[in-house]
């Protein structure tokens, strides 16, 4: 069966890297749509919804900014330099010094709690940090709406 499907590319003129494009649905785009009136992040793989988690935006006084951001930095042991060295793991820097990371403050998740980022569940937070880096920067955006 092998060398049939082997022989049926080589005659068609695909090339083995474009058959495995075509057979795999690998990940091309990634977009965290975050609603801060939930408190709720959506992820869309290549515009398909995969993931929904809980996440905590700016508290009181805080802002979280609303907008459109593509990815420009990754940090996976990142510490604020402006909150006294909070852990930030599995950081993505979207806009400025905003992030969407991991917290240590899980209790927190589902309400207004952060500084002005988008706080996730560590385990959450890998997964998406992961996927961007499988993805490049470049193919990540942050949207956040009211």
């Amino acid at each position: 069966m092998r060398t049939f499907l082997l022989t049926l590319i080589l005659a068609s003129g695909l090339t083995l890297p474009a058959v495995a494009y075509a057979f795999t649905s690998a990940p091309r785009t990634i977009e965290a749509r975050v609603d801060k009136s939930d408190q709720q992040v959506t992820i869309f793989i290549n515009g398909r919804k995969k993931y929904t988690w809980i996440v905590s935006t700016a508290r009181r006084g805080k802002i979280t900014p609303t907008g459109t951001y593509t990815a420009y930095f990754l940090s996976r042991h990142h510490r604020s330099s402006l909150y006294d060295n909070a852990p930030m793991p599995y950081s993505i820097f979207f806009h400025s010094h905003y992030a969407i990371h991991g917290t240590d403050q899980i209790s927190r998740l589902g309400r207004p709690a952060s500084a002005g980022c988008i706080r996730l569940h560590p385990d959450n937070a890998k997964i998406l940090f992961d996927l961007t880096k499988k993805v490049g920067m470049e193919n990540m955006t942050v949207t956040i709406t009211e």
